[in-house]
């Protein structure tokens, strides 16, 4: 029997039935349009994917109805309203095909972005918002927005409601009273300084939600459903100020009890259901959590909205473990599981669920790298750990004209993908290992309680070639004679690389990053980390939550100034939880020596000397090649990938191997 047959029964939003409680949560659609705002054919397939892996209720990611009052500079994302012939032609063949796997399908529709509108999605067009307040990333104030503007916005949620019916979308969600985009500014006193009928009272700032469910419920009938993304709670301490798990501060964004009232008001103007997250632009970790917060963080603003309203509540965030789904439905918490990065990871995590297959979903590790980082640097959706989101036709598995022997050298990230690609395209790939496990810089990356996922990747891995009946030979090192002795069609080469080190003098207590993290050095109780990029700040937030006094020393002027996370919500979030933790920070300093316990660190005009039990070496890792080299001329078809190749992190490991394993 399936433990998890609760979380498939069905669930209605409005008079809208959804077969099972999982919903696609929505992620910007940034890669996905045409140029005329229709989906174009990887839209189409990726959302089409998501249904087919059972997901009951498909929401696309943000649309825009208006491009006037603010510019998006088109394809940016699709648009009913700009091209609604386009529109309907491409979004009909989409949901038709996401109708022929039972599922439903909501058009996420904004009413733009105001102060946070992302730079690179910007673009020469000068912001707008409620009132003259400050742009969330640039050093520009926005331009108040007229009442005009605003009714014409309102007509415009309408028209694209109604072209969207007409594409066949079974209800719309409106983006939204959360995160502080444009609709939510009007709603927070703190951005909304306005005196006429949309300022003032709670009543006044919610107008522009009001008038925006009546117009869609006027033009598209009340049985249409319209749901809301909404957040009770901003966790803003000051503009571009967020506050962290735990953190006591006067909220200056919608508290909790304002955010009760607004939802009884917003059900009571015809909203449908709330979908239901917390935080702002001012506070990113919250609205996209990184790692380092737990998993599952909205389930009790969720479960107060389900005490508070008798609308269909969803609730999203970090909810990928099953167990904690189901006691989410189980308790009441709320109505439905939204899974947003997990069903980019895995677009059949439901299917696997339904058929006691969980063991085979992969792992979203909440890297951000593919996701919510690349959307806000370069405009694309995809997925760290999932080479085919966003690319389903373009990145398919090939077939194969002659089956191959390959050899697998290295069994960390890299190797595991490749052998996997092999694997399922029906070649012969053979791993070997040198330590006793797979998953390579996995292993100590994700000792950190916070890393978690990084080792159910690790995990996942090694099930799924043990599943796929792949040769893995563990404690194995290959020298060149083997190699050249194995009769094997094709090599990869995935060594992986190894951490950089250097002498300070008393090297007995001079330890890796790897090493400490791994347990096979012990630092002592006060320990000074050289290097603040990525695995220098992990390493100090692990150790500092396990009690000890950590001190970073940093020959830059900022932690995280080199591989840092690419998405703001990660690195800002680390660069914040360092102080909070007690960690001191030293910058545009340089380690001199070590020695009888003292560590002498050069500053621009002194030299310190810290007394600590250990050092611990982070300042990057070398490419491990000599074996590529050693065969770069012997064998015919050859390939490096991985950190062996050029030293990266998980995604670009998983990227490269799936291209170069899908072509051979």
């Amino acid at each position: 029997m399936n433990k998890y047959k609760k979380l498939f029964e069905p669930v209605k939003i409005g008079k809208c039935e959804i077969k099972n409680r999982f919903a696609l949560a929505p992620m910007g659609p940034l890669g996905l349009a045409d140029s005329e705002g229709g989906f174009n054919q990887r839209g189409i397939d990726y959302y089409t994917e998501r249904a087919k892996g059972g997901t009951g209720l498909i929401i696309t990611g943000v649309t825009f109805v208006d491009n006037e009052v603010e510019e998006h500079g088109m394809p940016n994302c699709p648009c009913p309203t700009h091209n609604p012939v386009q529109f309907v032609r491409t979004a009909r063949e989409m949901t038709e095909r996401i109708h022929a796997y039972n599922a439903k399908v909501f058009l996420q529709m904004s009413g733009g972005f105001g102060r946070v509108t992302i730079p690179t999605n910007l673009g020469e067009f000068p912001p707008v918002a409620p009132s003259p307040i400050q742009h969330r990333w640039l050093d520009k104030t926005c331009r108040e927005i007229t009442i005009d503007e605003i009714k014409s916005i309102v007509k415009k949620f309408g028209d694209g409601a109604y072209t969207a019916k007409r594409a066949g979308f079974d209800g719309v969600q409106i983006h939204a009273v959360h995160e502080g985009y444009l609709i939510d500014q009007f709603a927070i006193s703190l951005f909304n300084h306005r005196t006429d009928e949309y300022g003032g009272s709670l009543e006044n700032r919610l107008r522009f939600a009001r008038e925006i469910v009546e117009e869609i419920k006027n033009r598209c009938g009340e049985d249409f459903p319209v749901a809301l993304r909404y957040s009770p709670k901003s966790f803003i301490k000051d503009l571009r100020d967020g506050a962290l798990p735990g953190e006591e501060f006067v909220e200056k964004g919608r508290d909790l009890e304002e955010g009760i009232e607004a939802a009884k008001l917003l059900v009571s103007y015809g909203y449908d259901s709330l979908d239901t997250d917390v935080g702002s632009y001012d506070s990113w970790w919250w609205s996209h959590p990184p790692m380092y917060q737990e998993k599952g963080l909205y389930r009790p603003y969720a479960k107060l909205m389900k005490d508070t309203v008798d609308v269909t509540i969803i609730c999203a965030g970090r909810m990928d473990d099953p167990d904690m789904a189901l006691e989410a439905i189980e308790n009441g918490t709320c109505d439905m599981i939204s899974l947003g990065r997990p069903l980019l990871a895995d677009p059949d995590y439901v299917n696997k669920l339904r058929s006691n297959n969980s063991k085979s979903i992969r792992p979203c590790i909440s890297c951000q790298e593919g996701c919510m980082g690349r959307i806000q640097h370069y405009s694309m959706l995809n997925c760290a750990v999932n080479p085919q989101a966003c690319k389903e036709k373009d990145n398919a598995l090939l077939p194969i004209l002659k089956k191959k022997k390959v050899l697998i050298i290295g069994g960390g990230v890299a190797g595991c993908e490749a052998a996997r690609v092999l694997a399922l395209r029906g070649h012969e790939p053979v791993v070997y290992e040198k330590s006793d496990r797979l998953g390579g810089n996995l292993i100590p990356g994700g000792a950190p309680e916070f890393k978690e996922d990084d080792i159910a990747l690790a995990n996942w891995y090694a099930h799924i070639l043990e599943q796929l009946n792949v040769e893995v030979n563990l404690n194995s090192e290959v020298t060149k004679e083997q190699i050249l002795n194995s009769a094997a069609d094709s090599i990869i080469i995935a060594t992986g690389s190894t951490p950089k080190v250097f002498s300070l003098g008393d090297d007995n207590k001079v330890f890796t990053a790897a090493d400490v993290l791994a347990g096979k050095k012990d630092c002592g109780n006060t320990t000074v980390i050289i290097g603040g990029g990525l695995v220098g700040c992990e390493t100090a937030l692990d150790l500092a939550k396990k009690g000890k006094k950590v001190i970073i020393v940093e020959a830059l002027n900022k932690i995280l100034a080199l591989n840092g996370p690419l998405c703001s919500a990660n690195s800002e979030m680390l660069e914040r939880l360092i102080p909070y933790n007690g960690i001191e920070v030293r910058t545009n300093s340089k380690v001199k020596s070590y020695k009888d316990g003292i560590l002498e660190v050069e500053t621009e005009n002194r030299i310190d000397k810290i007394q600590c039990d250990s050092v611990i070496l982070s300042v990057g890792y070398k490419e491990e090649d000599s074996l590529y080299k050693e065969l770069e001329f012997e064998v015919p078809e050859i390939h490096l990938l991985g950190d062996a190749r050029k030293v990266a992190n998980i995604m670009y490991a998983i990227w490269d191997a799936y291209e170069v394993a899908n072509h051979i």
